[in-house]
């Protein structure tokens, strides 16, 4: 056997086969147009979403720089997984390598992981606000927005390097067939001909741990936020402060919602198709909803919208 033919046979040997959900669908062409229609929107309302912050200066509040955070969040998190699936489902082929597999895999835990404290984050800053309005200059200023959104893509990237690693080097002596559209670790760790358990029950524990660390300051935060709304003596402010912090937990149970069910809980509630379509959920359905909620739900945002058309039109 020449080299050629070797490196050919291994190359075919080390790819993963993405089975993915067009397989079973029978409109599967109208269907990879739909999420080809979503993907653009969700790029083009989160793109959107941090011009308006950039460029009005009404919106040069902590706030909104976590909020533009998560639209960048939410325009990676898709795209790296959405493009490869539709010229998969043209080309006619779904083979991935084991590098791009393992690139494929950090970025999205990265991201996932960056955006699960993101949110904590969000709610935090929610609560000096409301809480302690008077404080809120000194407590959120920019060096500590800087700080904070540093810590989650830090904590979020701790993430990427530790499950990575260790999944991809597991020993894959069956079938390469990831049944999923993207290397999600718990797809791809079902693969592996070795004992996993250990591996799985560690993976277990740290989602749950980095899970519990966001869920608990939102928990604290909220709590703080609805025994000081119910303490206000006007109407307007509570209306306001209710309003402000309804967006944000939207988001939280949709993000966290599907994380729980993905990464907690036990394995004989699972099926391939029930977990393809959670993380259809929150790989493309929250990336386009994340902007609908913070843009129509928010005065702020929607003048900072009229003024943006206003000026395109002068041009």
């Amino acid at each position: 056997m020449d080299l050629t033919t070797w490196m050919n046979n291994y190359t075919t040997q080390s790819d993963f086969t993405l089975v993915g959900f067009f397989s079973q669908s029978k409109h599967s062409a109208l269907l990879a147009v739909v999420i080809f229609v979503v993907f653009l929107m969700a790029l083009s309302g989160n793109a959107l979403l941090i011009l308006l912050v950039l460029s009005d200066t009404h919106l040069h509040t902590p706030m909104y720089f976590f909020i533009s955070q998560l639209s960048l969040m939410d325009m990676m998190y898709i795209s790296v997984t959405v493009p490869k699936m539709l010229m998969d489902q043209v080309l006619g082929s779904h083979k991935i390598s084991a590098a791009a597999c393992g690139m494929q895999m950090f970025l999205y835990v990265t991201l996932a992981g960056s955006e699960f404290f993101l949110l904590a984050a969000m709610s935090y800053d929610r609560y000096v606000a409301i809480c302690h309005p008077l404080r809120y200059p000194v407590l959120m200023n920019y060096r500590v927005c800087l700080l904070l959104m540093s810590v989650c893509w830090i904590l979020g990237s701790l993430d990427g390097f530790m499950f990575t690693p260790v999944t991809m080097t597991f020993p894959f002596c069956g079938s390469r067939e990831i049944h999923h559209f993207f290397c999600e670790v718990p797809a791809v760790t079902k693969l592996s001909c070795s004992d996993t358990w250990l591996y799985e029950t560690l993976m277990y524990v740290c989602c749950v741990l980095m899970l519990l660390i966001p869920v608990t300051v939102i928990s604290g935060s909220y709590t703080s936020i609805l025994l000081t709304v119910l303490r206000m003596n006007s109407a307007e402010g509570r209306k306001k402060a209710l309003a402000t912090c309804s967006s944000h937990m939207t988001v939280v149970t949709l993000f966290y919602g599907a994380a729980i069910y993905t990464y907690i809980f036990p394995a004989s509630l699972h099926t391939p198709e029930k977990d393809m379509v959670v993380s259809v959920f929150y790989t493309i359905l929250t990336p386009l909803l994340n902007p609908l909620i913070y843009s129509f739900r928010n005065k702020n945002v929607t003048e900072a919208m009229k003024k943006l058309l206003v000026v395109s039109t002068l041009f």
